[in-house]
Parts: C-alpha cells; sequence; structure tokens
C-alpha cells in the first residue's frame, strides 16, 4: 500500500511534472533536516497539516491559487517552505513521556520545536482543510523508515473548541485511544472510536517510535458529519 502518494483531490498538472515533482519532494524529504535519521514519518490520514499541504500542493507549489484555495497552507509557505517539503520530520527527541512539560499550551502542532521556526505556522488557528469522519475512523500513519512503535496516543478535542480561533491546548484534548507496541513497518492502521462531536475538529497523534526517545505530534483537522 502506497498511502503517501494516492489521492484522488491531489491537482495534477501533466504526467511528467506529477513525477518529476514526486522525485524531488522524495529526494528533499530524504535531507537530514534534524540531525539523527534521513526518514521519518506522519500521519497521513486524515492528514497531518504539512503532510496534507504537501499532498495538495507538492506538485504544485507554484501555483498562486494555493494562497485563496488553501490559505493555512499557503501561510505555512511563506513562513517556512520546509514544514512542507519536510512533511516527515515533525518530531523532538528526549521527551521521556512527559510531554505536557516539553510542549507548551499553543505549541502542541508543531511539537513545541522553536528552532529555526519550520513548524511554527502548525500552530496557528484557522480555517485548515479537514477530513469528514464518522464518529469511528482509522488513524493511518506512514513510517518511512520502519522504526515502530513503542505506542500511540490519540487524542480529539473537546466539542466546543473552535479550531479557526483557538491555538491547541492540553486542556482542549480528550485522549480517546492508547495502544501498545507495533513491531517495525512502514504502514500502521490505528482503530479510533468517538461520541457526541459534531464539526471542525482536530486529531492530536502521538508517536513515540522504537528505535530511540523519539515523539512524534501530528495535529490533524477532521470534520463529524
Amino acid at each position: 500500500m502506497t498511502w503517501p502518494v494516492h489521492d484522488p483531490r491531489v491537482h495534477v498538472a501533466s504526467w511528467p511534472t506529477l513525477v518529476l515533482s514526486v522525485l524531488v519532494a522524495m529526494l528533499l524529504c530524504l535531507v537530514p533536516w534534524s540531525g539523527t535519521a534521513v526518514a521519518h514519518g506522519s500521519v497521513v490520514d486524515p492528514a497531518s497539516r504539512n503532510y496534507g499541504c504537501w499532498l495538495r500542493w507538492g506538485s504544485d507549489f507554484q501555483n498562486p491559487a494555493m494562497a485563496d484555495e488553501d490559505p493555512m497552507c499557503w501561510q505555512a509557505w511563506q513562513d517556512d517552505p520546509n514544514a512542507m517539503w519536510n512533511w516527515n520530520g515533525l518530531y523532538r527527541d528526549g521527551s521521556a513521556g512527559d510531554f505536557e512539560a516539553v510542549i507548551p499550551d499553543g505549541r502542541l502542532c508543531s511539537g513545541g520545536r522553536t528552532e529555526g521556526g519550520r513548524y511554527n505556522s502548525m500552530d496557528t488557528a484557522g480555517a485548515w482543510r479537514t477530513t469528514d469522519v464518522g464518529d469511528d475512523f482509522t488513524v493511518r500513519l506512514h513510517d518511512q523508515a520502519s522504526h515502530g512503535a513503542d505506542y500511540f496516543l490519540v487524542y480529539v478535542t473537546r466539542q466546543g473548541f473552535d479550531p479557526t480561533t483557538q491555538p491547541l491546548t492540553w486542556d482542549a484534548l480528550e485522549l480517546v485511544t492508547t495502544t501498545g507496541s507495533y513491531g517495525p513497518n512502514q504502514n500502521y492502521s490505528i482503530p479510533v472510536s468517538t461520541s457526541g462531536r459534531s464539526g471542525h475538529h482536530v486529531v492530536y497523534t502521538i508517536w513515540q517510535a522504537s528505535h530511540m526517545d523519539q515523539t512524534y505530534f501530528l495535529c490533524g483537522d477532521v470534520n463529524f458529519g
């Protein structure tokens, strides 16, 4: 299964352009931006914010239509294009499981990372593109390097929280799924069950990788019908 390259909503200008752009994006994703590994991963469905921007615009990033059609990705692109190109690198090392201590409120979607400000735009409240889900849905994560997982934690924002106007805080989240360990693989599926929600919410996935104390903090936007 190749989750990261299949989505019928992606705009394709031409087959040669798509092939070239995907190859360039893959090469850029392999650049060791963060120093400890050359390939990492992200939630691909419902897409994390920066993966969703890459999915929709990675092959069409020079299109000025992004500003009107996808303004949250546009502001992220203006802040730092690497937030999109390095969609697989939103992690931090050495959290020791004490996530609320190392990531302050309002910085959850960037993992509290301050160096260079690469992912700061992920914390911006606004009309991020959403994926339609029901009360029961599946979080799918792509792990390029087959790190495996000690566990996954999946949170969903409480009813009444407004992601379009409010930065994400720990108190706004409800833990809905805790998993056990997963062996090294490239694709993981995590079933999630919720109730009593409608409208725009944030799904916050914490992936504790197995190869070292490396933790991924991934915001995705959904719409409960």
